[in-house]
């Protein structure tokens, strides 16, 4: 009786912690679309984010542009086109 129980506690587990990873990646794409807008790129969705280091990200957007998004060592927020 306590395998079964074990793997249905396992299975929520997981269950919320991969919706938890699709909130924090959506979140972060529309931080980074949001960014590129500020900054006057186009960018009509962003699809992929693949993250380099802290505050340091490539973004690719559905209309196919791709950035490059950082702070760089003054602290201002830097996006270019890759």
């Amino acid at each position: 009786m306590r395998k079964p129980l074990f793997s249905i506690v396992l299975m929520i587990f997981t269950a919320f912690g991969s919706a938890a990873l699709v909130r924090a990646e959506d979140n972060s794409a529309k931080d980074l679309m949001a960014t590129i807008a500020l900054h006057g790129m186009p960018c009509d969705q962003v699809v992929g984010v693949k993250r380099n280091a802290d505050s340091d990200y490539n973004a690719t957007c559905k209309d196919g542009n791709r950035y490059h998004v950082f702070v760089d060592p003054q602290g201002h927020v830097v996006v270019q086109k890759l």
